[in-house]
């Protein structure tokens, strides 16, 4: 694959074609980023779950403050890339690489529904086992497949591109550079095994558009399989680093992790690195604020899986560049970090995403979700009684459909509505609908 194509500043939507717009003090891919912060759907991770309930006295994660530090760390990873790159060749282009990767990921999460990766079981389960088993013999096998394994990556690809009644060709009109660096499985869900994939049969061929544009190399054409942009590889780092390092940090402030434990976890990744502990036990002599100790681990640990991912990146980068690097850059890693990051994930599912607070969201999430399903998919498939035309008089322009769509157009429209819901507002509108609660906020 070429840098030159791969780094298309061309929007969707869009005739022309950009490598950079000199009238503008911004780049088109500082652009994009401004396009996404300031967008709704962005806001509205602000009250989304990332793993833990939202903040009561303490102040945890919540999917809009993850994306941020994804985002931040992804500008990093894609400045260091610059800068590694530069040294094999000269492109004016490498030096927006930290604008594309930030943008790629503060949208990393805009498809996820309420509740955490919860919600996403929750509406495949519907279709899987609930009372959505009736769509499937009237809709194709590929749809079929999407519905009952929903999957907030290609939400998120949808979000961005699609143009919903009302809006503009191209959803958001993103660059195709940014818009690729997104799409961790660039397939569909009828090319995986895993459940994972990058985006429904309703947006498959603006996908194939953009893998057209920018030379990703094709795998396969049935079922169709791309190879990931590679800037992939650092979007998927910055979520992975993130993550990781601060569900531990939440779950130390929640005292679900003690200080010890939690300063054991991540000493772990500098274990033979005397230099590191001698600077640490002299800056803890003087900082004895347990929270800023942490802190000071967290920052830099992820300074160090940082500067490794993009060591790995270029030691793969043949393989990277042709398509055949099959591997995440955090799961390349060795050593004394490799072992660090499985006992951190160990630790992670026994101690944190099992823990009671975290699976009481998660089976609210089940009940909520699957009655708001229940409710609005009835109501566009059979709108002509008088409890349906009230039930779609709440759905937003946006979502509304034509009276012949497709079935799995139709019920394409209420996962947009649904998935776009913040935990309060599902909460709320399914309390509403239910006689629970008179109370309704309309959200915008």
């Amino acid at each position: 694959m070429d840098w030159n194509t791969l780094l298309s500043a061309k929007r969707l939507g869009s005739e022309s074609s950009l490598t950079e717009n000199k009238i503008h003090a911004r780049s088109q891919f500082q652009r994009d980023y401004d396009r996404i912060i300031f967008s709704s759907p962005f806001r509205r991770l602000q009250n989304k779950t990332q793993v833990f309930p939202l903040p009561g006295s303490i102040f945890v994660h919540n999917r809009l403050t993850h994306s941020l530090e994804v985002s931040c760390v992804g500008r990093s990873l894609g400045n260091m890339l610059a800068s590694e790159l530069e040294k094999r060749e000269s492109l004016d282009l490498f030096s927006m690489l930290g604008s594309i990767v930030s943008a790629a990921c503060l949208a990393h999460d805009m498809g996820n529904p309420p509740f955490g990766h919860s919600g996403e079981k929750a509406i495949s389960r519907y279709f899987a086992e609930g009372k959505g088993k009736t769509l499937k013999n009237i809709t194709s096998t590929d749809e079929w497949s999407d519905l009952t394994n929903f999957e907030g990556n290609a939400n998120a690809f949808r979000v961005l591109t699609h143009q919903f009644t009302g809006r503009r060709k191209g959803g958001f009109a993103l660059t195709y550079a940014t818009l690729a660096s997104l799409v961790k499985y660039p397939y569909g869900s009828n090319a995986t095994s895993t459940g994972k994939y990058g985006y429904f049969v309703s947006e498959r061929e603006i996908f194939e558009e953009i893998a057209r544009e920018q030379g990703i190399i094709s795998l396969s054409e049935n079922p169709a399989r791309y190879c990931r942009h590679p800037l992939v590889h650092l979007v998927e780092a910055a979520d992975d680093i993130t993550y990781q390092i601060m569900d531990v940090e939440d779950a130390h402030k929640l005292k679900i992790l003690s200080t010890s434990e939690t300063k054991d976890i991540f000493m772990a990744f500098s274990a033979n690195d005397a230099e590191f502990i001698k600077t640490t036990k002299k800056i803890f002599s003087t900082v004895t604020d347990t929270n800023e100790q942490i802190s000071f681990l967290r920052a830099t640990l992820i300074n160090k899986l940082a500067s490794e991912c993009i060591n790995t990146f270029m030691l793969h980068y043949d393989e990277i560049m042709s398509g055949c690097y099959t591997s995440s850059l955090m799961n390349s890693l060795e050593g004394d970090i490799a072992n660090a990051i499985k006992n951190c994930k160990n630790i992670s599912v026994h101690k944190i995403y099992n823990h009671p607070s975290v699976v009481e969201i998660e089976l609210a999430g089940y009940r909520i979700l699957g009655a708001l399903l229940d409710e609005f998919i009835d109501a566009v498939l059979s709108p002509k009684s008088h409890y349906s035309k009230k039930m779609l008089a709440l759905l937003p322009q946006q979502f509304v459909c034509l009276p012949d769509s497709s079935t799995y157009t139709k019920v394409q429209s209420v996962l947009d509505f649904v998935s776009g819901m913040t935990d309060l507002f599902a909460l709320e509108l399914y309390k509403k609908i239910n006689g629970i609660s008179l109370l309704y906020i309309r959200e915008r």
